[in-house]
């Protein structure tokens, strides 16, 4: 199964915004842009609202025939494990195998040595075109990459393997994820990660890895641009070199995981694509159920008050709200406005306080993401919160897809 050059995770915790954001896609191929819409959704999601994978599916099918969508489309079974991949099996045709939490576990020994052998082709030392400074191979740098990520893309593998013995080779669509974890992989360490994944014959199509800086959910990317950059274009050139070394898949490609809202960084994966001629997959979903929270608090006095009691129950149970997010979340607590200050806001003023406009006086990126973690607040409303939705649609929608099609996908293809 192929997927597009370029593809967007355009994931909604609700399932309501399927329609609203198949139509920021069809906009920029209006442009020339072509991009692949990826419903995702992942199993904590899942369990956090209280839904199903066929819901899904049952989405995205139903805004593609709806609209017409004649072009490829995918559900992506996001961030998944051997423990609940088979929630997945019958709906998904994109599996996301998050296997971060097996980083730095020890590898069996046999492993290790089969894995030194295998890298004995290496000889001495790699150059990669593009890149100057060659990767000096040592015994050492072998047994550092082993200790590191070999447990990991051995777990993938058994991730990988179990699912073709339900779905059968070539159908579905595979991305190895390792990026919700502390320390970023440098381009040396993606070239042995890469490596190790052929070794472990995954026909790996996107790979999502921790890069250097912060990327917290639903705000702009946190780090030093130029050393992303630099980084990001080596990855890419990595990426070529284990294309045509490794016999990994042509259409391989980087997949910025938390890609939503990072716009200081869109303008520099835009100019190193373009440069390449290459992807990009950017996986978005709580900007989304953000943008539904800006519909609400501008639709009218009943949809202001709902988005005020998310903001006032989230605040109180921060800590645990954001304790599944703890390494994608950076919330200054002095900066979040109090309950009392809050309820006095306006709809305006509730919407441009969340909605991320780079210099906008009102907007607070910590208020933001205490909302985007407050989902869960939502789901335990239920039909009081979905009922608005549907009430709401069209304005909601609108803000659905203004946000994809002019504050990402404009600034990612430079439309």
């Amino acid at each position: 199964m192929k997927l597009g050059k370029y593809s967007f995770g355009t994931g909604d915790r609700f399932g309501h915004q399927g329609k609203a954001q198949l139509k920021a896609l069809i906009r920029a191929k209006q442009q020339g842009i072509e991009i692949t819409p990826v419903w995702n959704k992942s199993n904590r999601e899942h369990n956090f609202v209280h839904s199903e994978p066929e819901q899904t599916r049952t989405e995205a099918d139903e805004a593609v025939r709806t609209l017409e969508w004649e072009d490829i489309y995918c559900v992506d079974a996001d961030h998944i494990n051997l423990t609940n991949v088979d929630r997945f099996i019958d709906h998904a045709d994109f599996f996301t195998l998050d296997v971060a939490m097996y980083i730095g576990k020890e590898p069996d020994p046999a492993d290790v040595e089969e894995f030194m052998e295998l890298s004995l082709i290496f000889g001495d030392s790699i150059e990669i075109p593009g890149i100057e400074e060659p990767v000096v191979i040592t015994e050492e740098l072998l047994q550092k990459m082993a200790g590191k990520y070999l447990a990991a893309v051995k777990e993938a593998g058994k991730i990988y393997r179990h699912i073709v013995s339900k779905k059968g080779v070539g159908n579905f669509v595979t991305e190895v994820s390792m990026d919700e974890v502390e320390a970023p992989q440098t381009p040396v360490d993606m070239l042995f990660i890469l490596k190790m994944i052929a070794d472990e014959k995954i026909p790996v199509q996107t790979i999502a890895p921790k890069f250097t800086g912060r990327f917290n959910k639903g705000v702009d990317y946190v780090g030093d641009v130029k050393q992303f950059a630099l980084e990001f274009e080596q990855d890419v050139l990595v990426i070529d070199y284990a294309i045509s070394e490794f016999g990994l898949p042509e259409d391989l490609k980087l997949s910025v995981h938390s890609g939503s809202d990072k716009f200081s960084i869109y303008p520099v994966i835009a100019v190193i694509i373009k440069k390449y001629d290459k992807g990009i997959h950017i996986k978005t979903a709580g900007t989304t159920w953000l943008e539904e929270v800006i519909g609400l608090s501008i639709s009218g006095a009943e949809g202001l008050e709902v988005a005020k009691e998310i903001y006032t129950k989230a605040l109180v149970r921060k800590e645990e709200l954001c304790a599944a997010y703890a390494d994608v979340i950076d919330i200054d607590d002095a900066k979040l406005p109090s309950p009392e200050e809050v309820a006095g806001w306006s709809g305006e003023k509730y919407a441009n306080t969340l909605r991320h406009i780079p210099g906008h006086p009102d907007y607070n990126p910590n208020f933001r993401q205490l909302i985007h973690v407050g989902y869960k607040v939502a789901a335990e409303m239920g039909e009081k919160y979905t009922s608005l939705l549907k009430k709401n649609a069209q304005i909601v929608g609108q803000c659905v897809e203004e946000n994809i099609y002019d504050r990402h996908i404009k600034r990612l293809f430079t439309i």
